[in-house]
């Protein structure tokens, strides 16, 4: 397959949108980058459009969703904010061919490409080596990397050991009730200080009570991202301001 085949949406048998999710700094509730968080086409929940993805269409969806992310992103996003993509390990077949068509759209768009970090999810198994080769190459282009829902998936500190991302974000359910759970302080205060030895961003996801923000606070965490800041808002960027 060549990237021809993802120019255009026509390859996918179904429409959709995207809802964009704030990550913030808690030291200064300052805005650092906000999400892409795919959605049907009228704001229905992304079960709905990631039902239809399959093995045929799915190199088109990662391509058109990178599109769709930054158009929408060049038309609304507040100035300088980043903009976190997720993209699929296994729909990228050369790095370098299959990034073509986004960094076309961001120069046709005005998006800096700096401003553009990708992310992907532990959850996905895939080639070790095969994913160290696109983030290296993502890296060399200029864009910043991150690993999601660290501590839940497959690559763990193997992959940590091989390739240090810009970011890392801890998965929900090490964030959840932490301000109650000595048991997951500890873990998070250490996995904390090995990123900062590593020069690595934390983002702690799943952040919703101000309980968990104050101990994250106290932890000297990054950045949060969660319910406690802000939902995800279909095809908008919402203007918050956490509490200092």
């Amino acid at each position: 397959m060549t990237c021809s085949a993802c120019r255009t949406a026509k390859d996918l048998p179904f429409a959709f949108s995207m809802a964009f999710q704030p990550i913030v700094r808690p030291s200064t509730g300052e805005v650092f980058a906000y999400e892409a968080l795919v959605r049907g086409p009228a704001g229905e929940g992304a079960a709905s459009v990631l039902g239809a993805v399959t093995s045929e269409n799915r190199y088109a969806f990662d391509q058109q969703c990178r599109v769709k992310a930054i158009e929408l992103a060049a038309r609304s996003a507040p100035a300088a904010s980043r903009l976190s993509i997720n993209f699929m390990p296994n729909a990228v077949y050369e790095p370098r061919a299959c990034i073509r068509l986004t960094l076309e759209t961001a120069q046709r768009v005005g998006f800096p490409v700096d401003r553009i970090i990708f992310e992907f999810t532990e959850n996905e198994e895939v080639d070790t080596n095969h994913l160290l080769n696109i983030l290296r190459t993502y890296r060399s282009i200029g864009f910043a990397t991150a690993i999601d829902d660290f501590g839940a998936g497959h690559a763990g500190l193997n992959l940590l050991a091989k390739f240090q991302p810009d970011i890392v974000k801890l998965d929900m359910d090490l964030i959840r009730g932490i301000d109650h759970d000595r048991a997951r302080r500890v873990v998070v205060k250490h996995t904390l200080a090995m990123l900062a030895e590593f020069g690595i961003m934390a983002i702690c996801e799943g952040v919703e009570t101000a309980g968990e923000v104050a101990v994250l606070r106290d932890l000297g965490v990054d950045l949060i991202q969660g319910y406690v800041v802000a939902r995800p808002a279909f095809e908008s960027f919402e203007a918050v301001r956490l509490a200092a």
